[in-house]
């Protein structure tokens, strides 16, 4: 193995982020089925909450990392690249968003996409601005 700086921290930064990203898959998996079995409706309410709930944990971590350094920036790539990075999903969102249009769901999949990016961005705004209270 080649001993270089880069190798040497790569190892725990890559650590880092698989360990986040196996904690947000579980937790993306076990809200998605919660949500699910409430609800059961054919929306997909599951990927709208955890990329909801994702977006409103980065705009916390961006002000307790980035401007008050509360967490240090050690932490980024644990929970922002692999937790949060593993909970939302844009893929999912796409692919769903996707399904309904083929199904000819266009009411539906115009109130996910608007729904998705007006919540998210609300939510990511209101945890930047709930941090800088604390």
């Amino acid at each position: 193995m080649i001993n270089t700086p880069l190798v040497q921290t790569a190892l725990p930064t890559l650590l880092a982020v698989g360990f986040g990203g196996a904690l947000g898959a579980v937790a993306r998996y076990l809200i998605s089925v919660w949500t699910i079995q409430r609800f059961s409706t054919g929306f997909p309410l599951g990927t709208l909450l955890v990329n909801a709930i994702g977006a409103l944990f980065i705009g916390i971590l961006f002000v307790f990392i980035s401007e008050r350094a509360i967490i240090a920036a050690q932490w980024r790539p644990l929970l922002v690249v692999g937790l949060l990075g593993s909970l939302t999903t844009f893929s999912t969102f796409s692919i769903e968003t996707v399904a309904m249009l083929q199904q000819g769901q266009w009411i539906s999949a115009i109130a996910y996409i608007v729904s998705s990016v007006i919540i998210c961005l609300a939510l990511t705004w209101a945890g930047i601005e709930l941090a800088r209270l604390i």
